[in-house]
């Protein structure tokens, strides 16, 4: 290591060691404490209280300003200070989360004009299956475009689901909130003049277990993806389970089975069938006939099916 490299590896931790106290302060502050009360008492299944009280939030954006101004001014004095915020970035916008409870998370979010420009018109539009208020700071002279489907209820079926429709789009103004219902409703960013910068509260509670991704030109559905992080979370460990060869671990496997997530219910059969067929099996028969969902029915039917086939299971039909 050189002495440039020592010198700036040097300012980086006195910067660090130097933000903790500024970092603790700021939480501590009125502005933090503030947002802290918005959502204090919102429960697990207050999804429309929690939206309301985002929604009344941010009638104004003056809270945002005053979160922001001590971490601004100690980025005034210390370059190399870091906010804490977690940050994403990528071709079109750079967004960060300001605030983060068991209720909500609210992030800024700086959408970029001429990036949205440079790229084709987006094929597909995604109903994320959370509810989400939105503050437009600046609207850049944009349109916000729309489409409707039917929430999806414990008995989706990808093959049978209807497709989106577009309605009606709105011309942004700044200082426009807007409220989403991602269960059944999907939304894009077009004809942007100038930068977009918005201001974006995602509600915790309520949220659909699947988000949908539906092609533009026709409405079709086009692929479903896991929305629930707490069934994502149990995928991964199931797998890692069942990578490490860990067959003792078979009640874990039949508990999630059990779980009211039919995507993780069905995700922890595959799993446990491949760690160990012969111990899953009377659970798969049981999913077979019993399991709340349709499609889970018919491919615990499928499955048994094909693994009967294999030589040394045994048939208990």
């Amino acid at each position: 290591m050189n002495g440039m490299d020592a010198g700036i590896r040097a300012a980086l931790m006195a910067a660090r060691a130097g933000a903790r106290d500024t970092i603790r302060d700021w939480r501590r502050g009125d502005a933090h404490r503030a947002l802290e009360a918005t959502f204090a008492d919102c429960g697990p299944d207050d999804a429309e209280e929690a939206l309301n009280r985002a929604t009344r939030l941010f009638g104004d954006s003056g809270w945002a300003e005053a979160l922001l101004e001590p971490l601004v001014e100690a980025l005034g004095a210390a370059p190399l200070f870091e906010p804490p915020f977690k940050a994403s970035r990528d071709g079109v916008r750079i967004g960060a989360v300001l605030f983060d409870c068991p209720a909500a998370a609210i992030s800024a979010c700086v959408t970029g004009a001429a990036a949205m420009r440079r790229r084709p018109p987006p094929a597909t539009c995604i109903f994320s299956g959370r509810l989400a208020v939105t503050r437009y700071v600046r609207a850049g002279n944009a349109v916000l475009r729309r489409w409707r489907t039917e929430a999806a209820g414990p008995d989706f079926r990808a093959a049978e689901a209807p497709p989106c429709k577009e309605v009606e789009m709105l011309r942004l103004a700044d200082g426009d909130v807007h409220a989403i219902d991602g269960r059944c409703e999907a939304q894009l960013l077009a004809d942007a003049g100038g930068d977009v910068v918005t201001l974006v509260a995602t509600i915790r509670a309520g949220a659909a277990p699947l988000m949908r991704e539906h092609a533009i030109g026709d409405g079709r559905l086009v692929r479903v993806a896991s929305g629930d992080d707490r069934a994502s979370r149990a995928e991964m460990l199931l797998a890692f389970l069942r990578l490490a060869g860990r067959a003792d671990a078979g009640p874990q496997f039949d508990a999630a089975t059990r779980d009211p997530a039919f995507h993780l219910r069905w995700a922890a059969m595959r799993e446990w069938l491949a760690l160990d067929a012969r111990a899953a099996m009377p659970r798969l028969e049981a999913m077979m006939v019993a399991d709340p969902h349709v499609e889970i029915r018919e491919a615990a039917a499928r499955t048994l099916a094909t693994i009967r086939l294999r030589p040394g299971v045994p048939c208990r039909a």
